[in-house]
Formats: structure tokens, sequence, C-alpha cells
């Protein structure tokens, strides 16, 4: 993809933000109209390119997840977690899979019995069909892209243009968010996680792909070779996102992307020559200077209730008993639940049900490690130890990923703090499964008579 092209694309992602803040339809429109434009893009792609073409499909879908929910901009809630199933499964169709990823049928199939718990113990007044939905769709979104993506080559340009894929839709989210409220002093009054700033969506998620968006960013301004205006440009656009995703005052996705950032550049500065660890530090001087601006900037914008939620303490600077803002008596519940049902666990969707029917609190689960051994019981253990274990042993003995470990932190941290109520955890792991290669094609040489 050419500059002119990305930037092109960039204010079309502003223009598109500004259209769905006047007329919030147009969201809809345009989800119909990606969900079509993929779908032939795919469908109309030579083999060659079909697997290419999909990852694009993939990471454009999750990252536009959350703009689209924000303005009931899908059919049905879990939406974007169906188109990248099928688009994977387009792919699978396509070009097939490796016979090591079986290994990922086999975590899907762990997740049925489940099913069946569901629907033999939950209560007349629930939903299965919603309860099941909700709590599977994630888990079997990333199966079907692990299937996908597992030891599939990709070269290291495709992989940069797919997480430019990723980054557009960033783009249309934060200039929305700046529409929504521009003036961040008069909706900050507190420490607590703020729907105000965040478009009046769920903090925890738009964060989480802003997250995503800062590491495309910083990714660009490491390895790009382009001129010293698109690298500041990035620093500036890095910039607007990290202001916007601070201002949610939602810690995980932001703690998750430095993360990230911090995997990579490791992983960078060991394979990297002597000429490539100069310039990572020279860089990184710069990032580093570019960071404490933000910080300060986000700072004084939130009245200084920004340092005081990083540092855990209240509106009135005393310090909070819990840090994880009840994520720890969710997971202990979970986990009671677990012991008390072992084998299969409470079914799938139920562990919501059972909350609120002994505390009285709508609440789902926040912890996907819990969540699935507490539905899933000993299923659920061998479940989550395939999705943990299966991606290292693989990298034993191949390491062609420079982004392995970024995109293996951001899944594990984000099940963490936030499950898998969106499909960015899930697709950012299979693409860790990717091999990436680095090797430029050569050009053949036109002989005399090819040039005449």
């Amino acid at each position: 993809m050419k500059l002119t092209l990305f930037y092109k694309l960039l204010g079309f992602h502003v223009v598109l933000a500004i259209g769905v803040y006047l007329f919030q339809p147009l969201a809809l429109l345009y989800f119909l109209f990606t969900t079509v434009f993929f779908s032939y893009k795919i469908l109309k792609a030579s083999r060659k390119y079909k697997s290419f073409y999909v990852l694009i499909a993939c990471a454009y879908v999750v990252g536009i997840e959350v703009f689209l929910r924000m303005n009931g901009g899908t059919i049905f809630y879990e939406a974007s977690k169906y188109l990248v199933i099928v688009f994977s499964v387009m792919g699978i169709l396509s070009n097939g899979f490796s016979r090591q990823s079986l290994i990922y049928v086999v975590y899907i199939l762990l997740l049925i019995p489940g099913i069946f718990v569901a629907v033999a113990d939950m209560g007349f007044e629930t939903n299965i069909r919603k309860a099941i939905a909700f709590n599977l769709s994630g888990p079997v979104c990333l199966g079907i892209a692990a299937i996908f993506c597992y030891r599939r080559t990709v070269t290291i340009n495709q992989l940069k243009i797919i997480l430019w894929a990723f980054l557009l839709p960033l783009v249309s989210i934060t200039t929305y968010l700046f529409l929504y409220t521009p003036d961040l002093r008069e909706v900050i009054t507190g420490t607590g996680s703020n729907f105000a700033t965040s478009g009046g969506f769920g903090p925890n998620q738009v964060a989480t792909v802003l997250g995503i968006g800062i590491f495309v960013l910083a990714v660009r301004f490491f390895i790009s070779k382009e001129a010293i205006w698109h690298k500041t440009f990035d620093l500036i656009l890095l910039g607007l996102l990290s202001f916007r995703a601070l201002a949610t005052l939602s810690r995980g996705g932001v703690i998750t992307a430095v993360i990230m950032i911090i995997a990579f550049l490791g992983m960078y500065y060991l394979k990297g020559n002597l000429k490539t660890k100069f310039k990572i530090k020279f860089l990184g001087l710069i990032f580093s200077g570019a960071i404490v601006l933000i910080w300060l900037v986000s700072s004084i914008q939130t009245s200084g209730y920004l340092d005081k939620r990083y540092a855990n303490q209240d509106a009135a600077g005393r310090e909070k008993e819990d840090v994880t803002t009840g994520r720890v008596d969710l997971f202990t519940q979970e986990f009671n639940e677990f012991l008390d049902h072992p084998f299969f666990g409470v079914g799938v969707g139920k562990i919501k049900e059972i909350r609120f029917n002994e505390t009285g609190i709508v609440a789902a689960s926040h912890n996907e490690m819990s969540r699935i051994i507490s539905e899933h019981g000993l299923m659920g253990i061998l479940a989550f130890s395939i999705l943990l274990f299966a991606p290292l042993v693989y990298r034993i003995g191949n390491r062609q990923n420079l982004f392995f470990f970024s995109f293996y932190f951001f899944w594990l941290l984000t099940i963490n703090h936030s499950a898998m109520r969106i499909a960015a955890p899930g697709f950012v792991y299979a693409l860790s499964l990717l091999n990436v290669s680095y090797k430029t094609p050569v050009k053949p040489k036109k002989t005399e008579g090819e040039s005449a």
C-alpha cells in the first residue's frame, strides 16, 4: 500500500466518524458495506493472495467493531465475531489449513459439553441462545481464526498492511471521541472509568482497541524507513490515540499496549544488527520524550484525575483498597463455582445467572480464565491449556514472527481484564501463530529481447 493511499484512507475514516456523529444510521449502512466489500474482495482474490485478503478483512472488522457497537451499527451485537469466523472459514475452504492446527478443533470440541449443561440447568427467565452466543462467540472466533492462521506464511510487508487495517477504523473512533466529548474537564469528576469520555460506550473496550492503535503506530515509528515527517505524523497520531485512551481512565488497555510495545522492541533489538540497535536507542529517546509529553497534557486535561487513577487513588487522593476494581471478587466466586462443579462446570453463561441469584448483581465475567473453568470445569482447564501452551510450543521451533510475544501478551492480558467481549483478543491471538517471511522478493531482470 502506497503512503499516499494510506493518508487518503486516514482522511476517509476521519470523514466517516464525522458522518456517523451527525447521522448515526450511517454506521449500520457502513457495516453492511464493509461486509459486502470484503466478502467480494476475498471471493475475487486469486488463491495466492486470498489468505492475505482474509487477514486484512478480519483486522479491519476487529478494528471497527467497537466504533460500530457504540453507534448501533451492527445487525446483532456479536456480528463482528461472526464475520471473523466467516472470513476465516472462507480462507480455510480456499487455501486449506495445517494439520497441526487440529489442536484448536479439539479446543472447540472441549467447549461443547458446557452447552448441554447450560441447556439442562438454566432458568426459564434466561435467554439460552443469547447466553451461549455471548459467551461462546469469542472462544469460537478465536478457535476458527487460529485454525486459519496456524503456520500460514505472510511477508513482513503484508503484515504491515494488516496492521494498517487495524489502525484505520481506530482513527474513526478517535475522531468520534473528540466530537463526543471535546472538553474532558466537564465530564471527568472522579477516578472511575468514564463512559462519557468513551463515546458513551464501555471504557474498557474502547481503551483496549485504542491500545492496538497505539501499538501499531509505535511499530510504524520504529521500523518505518520513510522520511522524518512521516515519523512525526505517526507520533502526532499516536499522541491523539493515547490521549483519548488515557482519558477513558480505563487502565487495562493502555498498560497492555505498553507491554506490547516493550515486547516488540525487545525482540526487534535482540534480532537487529548494530545499526538497528543504534536506531532503536535513538528513536527510543524521542519516543520516550513524546510519551512524557502525552502524559503531562492528559494529566492537565483530566484535572489530575489521571495520575490518581494510575496511582490507585480516589478523587480525594486516598488509596483504594482494591486495585482490580472488583475483579478479584468475581474471580473468587467463579473459582468457587469450579470447585463445586469440577467436571463439566456450571454450564455456558450460567455463572452470570448464579451471580445474580446470589448477590443481586448483574455482572458478566471480566476474566476469561476463571469464566472458562467455572462454566466448563475440567474441560475448560484443558481448553485453556491448549490456548496457553500451543503457541509457545510452536515457537520453540519457529521464531519467525517478531510480533509473537506482543500478540500473545495482548491476548493473555486482555482476557484477564476484559474477557472476550470483543473480537480483538481472539483474532490477535491467531496472528501470533503466523509465520512471517522477511525475504525481499527479487524481481527478475529483463533480457535484451524482452526490453526491446
